[in-house]
């Protein structure tokens, strides 16, 4: 009896997401995805029923939608009431390593309208970049694949806060700044990775103020 139930909560669950999402004007999981560049067998199984979500889940999806939060997860209230703030997305230029290497030059790249964007929500106040992490040298906080999101505009060291930095030659690189090790920035990985080899002055392109991944 009590799986029959949790079955027809999540149906119901799924329900309210399918709807919500069309009431966001959304045609499909599709568009979705492609939106916020959410893990698409996992919303497709959310909106399904075939798994159920939790609250977490929830809350980024009655955010993205503009629902109500309550309604969304327990099916109580009106979809419509606000329970949080409004949200904001910002649609982020997602560049290559090579690029952001590019940013630290004396003729940085200005214009991103032409790249790839990925959906970001409730960003602060900022000049923002996107990039993809390749490797392991950061994995204890971005395993390879997270796409973290740059502020340009911060350039202010802080210790252990997170930083894409490039050196004389533009190689770009993503670490953690740690004012006492030689050199500044290192990696924070399970693994044994040695710091980067820098060339010349090392410029901040931004500091790293999120970083996502979909399982």
């Amino acid at each position: 009896m009590l799986k029959d139930q949790e079955q027809f909560e999540r149906e119901e669950r799924a329900k309210r997401l399918v709807m919500a999402r069309k009431n966001a004007g959304f045609a499909g999981p599709k568009a979705i995805v492609d939106r916020f560049g959410w893990n698409a067998n996992v919303y497709k199984a959310h909106e399904s029923g075939r798994n159920g979500f939790g609250i977490a889940d929830a809350k980024k999806y009655a955010r993205a939608f503009k629902v109500n939060l309550n309604w969304l997860q327990f099916g109580t209230g009106n979809a419509l009431d606000p329970d949080e703030l409004p949200v904001s997305v910002a649609d982020v230029p997602k560049i290559s390593w090579v690029s952001a290497g590019q940013l630290s030059e004396q003729a940085p790249i200005t214009d991103f309208s032409e790249f790839p964007t990925v959906a970001a929500l409730d960003l602060p106040d900022g000049e923002w970049i996107a990039l993809e992490v390749e490797g392991n040298s950061m994995n204890k906080i971005s395993p390879p694949g997270s796409i973290i999101f740059v502020n340009l505009r911060d350039k202010r060291l802080a210790p252990n806060a997170l930083y894409v930095v490039a050196d004389e030659t533009g190689a770009a690189t993503y670490k953690r700044y740690r004012p006492n090790d030689n050199p500044p920035f290192q990696p924070a990985s399970y693994e044994d990775v040695p710091p980067p080899d820098f060339q010349g002055v090392v410029t901040i392109v931004g500091r790293v103020r999120r970083s996502i991944i979909e399982m």
